[in-house]
């Protein structure tokens, strides 16, 4: 009987123990989780959520210690510094690696960067998206470069950059607009360029027309290229 009483007081020990375990696991897991990136998930459009969910919980599954974070306006996953990020714009997603030009697919990276902000190319479906097992390897990969502290080669800051060349047709509708001038022209370089950039990159007139007009439009609220993607 003594036996028997003894033996129902450890069974419940156990089985609370294993509750309070349970309880922080819960705890800690919940803790790797940023509420600002669900939120941003949940904003996006219903093209993006699984897209973003998905990438999301491959970077947990391949690394289990990251942190995530905001930064710039979108989702960045760190592990002992800046690792990987994923962003959703209006028809694609990108997801992004920070050392990138350091892995061993670093020209593939390029080749797709060079058509969207990301190392995937534009993700506009789960398809769209290398296999899991690659996307895990690739994590894995990044986090071995910041274990061993690997750093990206600096910039030559001597080198100087091209002049901002600013196209004709934005020339003409900058004149009829007094405040739309003095916005794009108190930008420094690299705000010039992500708006001159943008118009050179359309496949046809229409699409350049429109861009100027929207150039237009947002120089006139004091706006830069990627406003919306700025850290609010």
């Amino acid at each position: 009987m003594i036996g028997y009483f003894f033996a129902v007081i450890i069974f419940s020990l156990v089985v609370d123990t294993s509750l309070v375990f349970s309880h922080f696991h819960i705890f800690k897991s919940s803790n790797l989780q940023d509420k600002r990136i669900d939120n941003y998930i949940a904003k996006s459009a219903d093209f993006a959520k699984p897209i973003l969910n998905h990438l999301r919980k491959l970077v947990h599954a391949a690394c289990p210690q990251v942190e995530e974070t905001i930064k710039w306006g979108f989702p960045h996953f760190d592990y002992k510094g800046m690792m990987c990020s994923m962003a959703a714009f209006k028809h694609h997603c990108v997801f992004s690696f920070w050392k990138a030009a350091l892995m061993k697919d670093a020209n593939t990276f390029k080749e797709n960067n060079a058509n969207a902000m990301g190392h995937s190319g534009k993700i506009t479906k789960l398809g769209d998206l290398p296999s899991d097992k690659i996307i895990i390897a690739r994590i894995k990969e990044a986090m071995k470069l910041n274990d061993e502290g690997v750093k990206l080669p600096e910039r030559n800051r001597s080198e100087k950059k091209p002049e901002v060349v600013v196209p004709d047709a934005l020339k003409k509708e900058l004149v009829k607009y007094e405040k739309a001038t003095a916005t794009f022209n108190g930008f420094s370089p690299s705000q010039k360029r992500e708006y001159t950039d943008w118009i050179n990159d359309a496949k046809t007139e229409e699409t350049r027309n429109k861009r100027i007009l929207t150039t237009i439009e947002w120089l006139m609220e004091g706006k830069v290229r990627n406003w919306k993607y700025m850290k609010k």
